[in-house]
Parts: structure tokens; sequence; C-alpha cells
């Protein structure tokens, strides 16, 4: 059986009111007196004081908030704007910005590695001769973002017969900057087995390993 006292602050403040408002109206017929109720009213009053007061320390501490919100954001804009002429000052040094402990850009460029991870690739052979290929990496599979430093990815295939020994069986089709990647074929090929090889290239001209071979049928 739930309990008959409300559990909010505010639906228990108006059962009290409405429980001593019937009680003294109907002493008799309930079978108390004055006096039974008047440590109830006393006790009603001490807890409708504090329960105002926390109500007006509530909504103070919320509007006290949203001025210190509104403080900084003011004073981020106003600093983020003069940091911002320091920053494109060519007469202010590298030490000075340490000093206002602003970052300092790198004079120096991290040189890329070559590639390490490989290519993986999901063939989409629903439309008529046509292979849509939707390739990610084989560290982040659920992400289409590419490896950091990489350019794009290159893409070979093979166009039926027997499946590749290695790329020298491929051709070069392209290195594609970004995901999906469309193979469009000749109705002569309907039906034969095309074969992929996949590696990413970074800015540098560096290639990375090859990917699983894998293929998908060419649909008429």
């Amino acid at each position: 059986m739930s309990d008959y006292l409300p559990v909010s602050d505010t639906d228990f403040t108006v059962w009290m009111q409405n429980f001593i408002s019937y009680a003294n109206a109907n002493l008799s017929a309930l079978g108390l007196t004055a006096a039974d109720l008047t440590p109830i009213q006393n006790a009603e009053a001490a807890w409708e004081t504090a329960y105002t007061a926390n109500v007006t320390a509530q909504a103070q501490a919320q509007s006290t908030r949203q001025a210190k919100d509104d403080a900084r954001s003011e004073q981020v804009s106003l600093v983020r704007a003069l940091v911002a002429r320091i920053q494109a000052s060519k007469t202010v040094t590298d030490a000075q910005r340490q000093a206002l402990q602003l970052n300092v850009r790198s004079a120096t460029r991290t040189p890329v590695g070559a590639p390490s991870s490989r290519p993986i690739a999901q063939v989409d052979i629903s439309q008529r001769l046509r292979h849509t290929l939707s390739f990610m990496d084989e560290l982040t599979p659920t992400s289409r973002a590419k490896p950091t430093g990489i350019i794009g990815c290159e893409i070979w295939n093979k166009i039926g017969g027997a499946p590749p020994v290695d790329p020298s069986e491929m051709t070069y089709l392209a290195t594609d900057t970004r995901s999906p990647y469309t193979v469009e074929f000749d109705g002569s090929d309907a039906g034969k087995t095309v074969y992929y090889m996949l590696r990413w290239v970074n800015s540098r001209g560096e290639r990375g390993p090859w990917s699983q071979t894998f293929s998908a049928m060419i649909t008429n």
C-alpha cells in the first residue's frame, strides 16, 4: 500500500494544509480536541517557513549561477578577441606567449609516417552493372574517417578469371579521397567475379600494406 503522504514538498504542503483545515472544522466528529492539533499546527508553521526559505534560496542560487555564467561568457569573448590580436602580432615573441600561457605554434611540422594499417571494404552490388565500394580502416571499422595523414585509398581490381595470386595481376582504378567509390561495368562483364585490393596512400605518396583480397559478382 502506498504512503498517503505525498513525496514532493509542494504536494506535501498542500496535503498538510488540507488536513489541518478539515480536522479543525470537524474536531468533534473526528474525536479530537484543539490541543491535539496544536503540535501539528506549530510544526506546519515551522515547515512552511523553512520550505519557503528553501525555495527562495534555490531561486537565488539559480539566478546567481546564471549571472556567473553570463559573466564568464562575456569575459571569454573579450579575452579571445584580445588573444587573437596577440597571436596575429609579428612583434610578440613565443616567450611572451608562453608567459601569457597561450598556445605557441610549432615552427616544424610533425612528419607523417607511412601507412601501417589496411583498408577494409564492403561492396554493394544491388545496382545493375555497378559496384559501390565503402571503405574504412581496419582499426576503426565503424568509422569512415581515414587515418591521420592519409589522403586517399588506392583501388585496384581484376575482372573475371581465377583469384589473383599477387597485386601484379591487378589493374589500378583510382585513388579515392572519400568513401564510397563507384565502379561501372560493361554489359559483357555481367556475371563475372571482380576481385579487389586496396591500400592507403599518405600525403607524401607513401603506400601502406595491401588489404585482403575481396570479391563480388557483377549483377545484370
